[in-house]
């Protein structure tokens, strides 16, 4: 994910080193949440659960082997099965940019990362509709023009 320009200052000078460590060293190229592979057309349901090639069985939300009977993805129609690119990012598992020690660092796919960010993305929805509606107020209120 790209860091936003306002929030480039709490990163470190070197922080694509950092993540490359993480993301491909630690992690060996696969999401620490599900076991999504980096850079890999990955089949999916849509609820989590996605088609395992190397094992050729479908993993759950969080990498588990489904235990229900499903069938491949060949066998199913393509309404049903959607294809999406994994990309690993590396996420602060606290939130606290500041802190970046390897307890602190995971490497997560794009589901994995903004379902670890939701209740930060939320908050920063609710201060942005908030200060929208302030300035709305301030230029467009009550308030008749003479």
């Amino acid at each position: 994910m790209p860091i936003r320009r306002e929030h480039r200052y709490f990163y470190p000078i070197d922080w694509k080193q950092l993540s490359a460590v993480i993301r491909f060293v630690r992690a060996r190229g696969r999401c620490e949440g599900c076991g999504r592979p980096h850079l890999q057309d990955v089949q999916h349901l849509g609820d989590g659960r996605w088609w395992d090639v190397e094992v050729m069985r479908w993993r759950d939300g969080q990498g588990r082997l489904v235990r229900r009977i499903l069938p491949a993805p060949e066998r199913m129609t393509e309404d049903e099965v959607r294809m999406t690119r994994v990309v690993l990012a590396t996420a602060h598992r606290n939130h606290d940019t500041t802190d970046n020690t390897d307890a602190n660092l995971a490497a997560l796919c794009q589901r994995c990362h903004m379902l670890h960010d939701r209740l930060e993305h939320q908050r920063r929805r609710y201060i942005t509709l908030r200060a929208r509606k302030a300035i709305g107020d301030l230029f467009n209120g009550i308030y008749s023009r003479i």
